[in-house]
């Protein structure tokens, strides 16, 4: 693809299933930081490749799809094995029992699009699904956990519409790594350990099947232990076998409705009929402007792809270029752009194929002029409201949560053709129900429990058949000519929009590597307060941006953006240090 000769990185060296792989690997990447020990770890390097490229979440997963391109697979292939891979080793981020947003790039034919696999809500459900009896909406802690919270499963059919339209390889031979890790077993990361041990979701200790599979004895599984799941390696075998009907119409149907309907806490609505009406959507995807780029995400219900455009359009004027990099008053502005996109998401973002959404109306190069305006280069301006942009309806601002156990990867095959995927089960292991060795999402948390707000009616809430809104935010930019140029998406809840957009700052306005510019101390603020990476240089500005205003917060951030850049002279791709993610390339 690329002429010129670049070192790379040997996969078949890196992660063997054993004891000593995984060290091996640590070498390679720094260890993984928890949410509340994000400080102090190494920046990464960028790695770079002349052919294909993939970076994900864990390495068993990257060597997944490194190997799948090594064999002449697609972009697509590779994401399929990736996938089903982080599945299995981090399955409190993502997974079968949830969802995703892909964007794809046909380098042959010039041409994006998007796949729409986000949950949907079970017909039986309605805006009341989150009240309690005096109608008064349940606390998120209380709506997470068993089976209300279940929206139906949109990932692995996403798979499917994708690969028959993409792949290269047999549908079968993209199951066979995770197959074989799951049957023989994969070493358990610190993360996972330590994810274990906060106790954030407490279903974990609730259910039975997702106890005992964590638990088994009564203690923790460890970083180092060599953990099986031959019931979804019986999964994958029978879905490479037969297809995804199986999933979604046959036996594992029935085992997932099943779980949701009896659970021991909340059960749920989800029918044999859910599952089987369930479609993905192919969607065009939602570009803007930003400088002599254009930048493209997903439409909604992402609520991501036009939050992360009005972002950078908001900040055309500004000329972010001419400050050094993370300068003080680069981030004011920044910050400021961030509020505003947050407001107009807070109103008008929900699933169009519901509630009229002004997309066009939020992304028009007059209507961001007009909100850029309204950003003082020298005074946060605090709480923002939501403008008004062509097209909008009269909606009561949503305040729905969304917790940051996402995953993120992407990929660049030997022809060119790109992957920017983000694919989610919402909370830290989801609902907490575990059916046949997966976790069942609990995505429809991120509805807002409340349907009204001020008599007014909210545009995320429950609905049958509704796909509730996302944040994740899969992005790719193209070049002037047209051509691609940065595949990039990180997890991180609602803080996934900063954090892809403060990357993209960092690529477009002040020419980092996409390495660098992940490494960057992150600096969020969703309409909220400016919150400032612990234990990182960010925590420096906090005078400085006092001085104009901001309330501040010192946290840690969590985030796990994945990037590839192409280049004249090749790929160029990087990990979040802040977790244990891989980048392969040859």
């Amino acid at each position: 693809m690329f002429p010129k000769k670049i070192i790379t990185l040997s996969a078949a060296s890196l992660l063997l299933i054993t004891s000593t792989s995984i060290a091996l690997a640590n070498s390679l990447q720094r260890e993984e930081r928890e949410p509340e020990a994000a400080t102090g770890y190494v920046d990464k390097k960028a790695v770079h490749g002349n052919q294909f490229m993939v970076a994900a979440a864990n390495p068993y997963a990257s060597k997944a799809g490194y190997s799948i391109l090594k064999q002449g697979g697609s972009a697509v292939d590779a994401a399929i094995a990736v996938q089903l891979v982080l599945s299995l080793v981090e399955p409190q981020s993502s997974g079968i029992g949830g969802g995703t947003f892909m964007l794809y790039w046909d380098n042959k034919k010039q041409k994006l699009t998007s796949f729409d696999g986000r949950e949907t809500a079970p017909a039986a459900a309605n805006s009341e699904l989150f009240l309690d009896k005096s109608g008064k909406p349940l606390s998120w802690r209380d709506a997470v956990v068993g089976g209300r919270s279940v929206g139906v499963p949109g990932l692995m059919a996403t798979l499917k519409m994708a690969h028959d339209k993409y792949g290269l390889l047999p549908w079968a031979t993209l199951f066979e790594q995770a197959i074989e890790l799951a049957e023989h077993g994969f070493v358990v990361s610190p993360r996972l350990e330590k994810l274990l041990g906060m106790n954030f979701n407490p279903g974990i200790h609730k259910l039975p099947e997702i106890n005992q599979y964590f638990f088994p004895n009564g203690k923790s599984v460890k970083a180092g232990d060599v953990l099986v799941n031959k019931k979804l390696a019986k999964v994958y075998t029978s879905v490479a076998k037969e297809g995804i009907d199986v999933f979604y119409k046959g036996w594992i149907a029935k085992r997932i409705v099943e779980k949701v309907n009896h659970a021991n806490i909340t059960p749920g609505l989800l029918s044999l009929q859910d599952m089987a009406a369930y479609r993905v959507k192919e969607r065009a995807a939602v570009c803007g402007p930003y400088k002599e780029f254009k930048i493209c995400g997903m439409a909604p219900p992402s609520s991501g792809g036009v939050a992360v455009i009005q972002i950078l359009g908001q900040l055309q004027k500004f000329d972010l270029a001419k400050y050094p990099v993370n300068d003080a008053q680069a981030i004011h502005l920044y910050t400021q752009s961030a509020r505003l996109a947050f407001a107009d998401r807070n109103r008008y973002i929900a699933d169009a194929d519901f509630v009229s959404v002004p997309t066009e109306g939020l992304i028009a190069p007059k209507y961001l002029a007009e909100r850029a305006a309204l950003i003082d280069p020298e005074k946060d301006m605090g709480f923002a409201a939501a403008g008004s942009p062509l097209g909008a309806l009269a909606q009561a601002n949503d305040s729905a949560i969304e917790r940051p156990s996402t995953s993120h990867l992407t990929i660049v095959d030997g022809h060119g053709n790109g992957v920017s995927m983000t694919s989610s089960i919402e909370n830290g292991f989801g609902s907490a129900l575990m059916v046949e060795g997966f976790i069942l999402n609990n995505q429809l948390t991120d509805f807002s429990l409340a349907p009204k707000k001020n008599g007014q009616w909210v545009a995320n809430r429950v609905q049958a058949h509704k796909r509730p809104r996302s944040s994740m935010a899969p992005m790719m930019v193209f070049n002037k000519d047209g051509s691609l140029k940065l595949l990039v998406g990180s997890p991180g809840g609602s803080r996934i929009i900063n954090y892809v957009a403060q990357t993209l700052i960092g690529v477009l306005d002040w020419q980092l590597n996409p390495q660098q510019a992940i490494n960057l101390p992150k600096v969020t603020n969703r309409n909220k307060v400016t919150t400032l990476e612990r234990g990182t240089p960010a925590e420096l500005l906090k005078p400085l941006l006092q001085a104009k205003g901001h309330t501040i917060q010192v946290r840690d951030l969590n985030s796990g953006i994945h990037a590839i850049e192409v280049t004249k002279e090749g790929l160029v791709g990087g990990a979040d240090p802040r977790r244990e993610g891989l980048v392969l390339a040859q």
